[in-house]
Formats: structure tokens, sequence, C-alpha cells
């Protein structure tokens, strides 16, 4: 009896760990297929202050920020800390590339 009762506990721990493994696995995500991030550098002549998604970014000119390659996701004009007129969307295109910023304005 004992072992049967050992038996069926080692077989529902490594059928546990079975399905959480076959679960990662599966679960991946576009960000992570498409490169992650994107590079976006400031070719203007000015300062500029923008909304990356996640928070409020001020890049001098000539001045880069990483974002993360949200699809959909709108990075955005900003002035004293909030978010005003969108700039672009980012596209499956901009993945794991350096973007200038005059050219999605």
């Amino acid at each position: 009896m004992k072992q049967i009762i050992a038996f069926l506990s080692l077989w529902f721990l490594l059928n546990s760990f079975g399905f959480e493994h076959h679960t990662k696995a599966t679960s991946i995500t576009a960000t992570e297929l498409l490169g992650g991030s994107l590079t976006l550098i400031n070719d203007t002549k000015d300062k500029v202050t923008i909304h990356t998604g996640s928070g409020i970014v001020s890049l001098n000119k000539g001045g880069k920020t990483s974002i993360s390659c949200n699809v959909g996701k709108e990075v955005c004009w900003a002035e004293n800390g909030k978010k005003l007129g969108v700039i672009f969307k980012i596209q499956d295109t901009h993945c794991g590339q350096t973007v200038k910023l005059s050219s999605v304005m």
C-alpha cells in the first residue's frame, strides 16, 4: 500500500511539473518574438518630452531612449507631466529597430 501511495504521489508531482512546463513553453509573447524593444533617437533640433507608454522621457538633441515594443502602444508628446498628442503607434516593423523621431512625426 505504501508503494502505491508513493507511486501516485510521485506521478502527480511529475505531471504537475510537466503541465507547468508545457504552458510556459506556449506562452511566448509578441514582444519576445519581435525584438523586445525599439530605440527612439531625437534627431530634431529641439529638446523634446515624450510619453513612452510607461513613463515620461525628456530627450535632448541627439538623445535616445529604449521603448518596449508593445505593438499598438502609442508614443505621445508630453508637457508638464501630462500626455498630449500622439506621435506614432508602435508597429511590428519598429521592433528591434532604431527609429528617428523626425521619420515618425
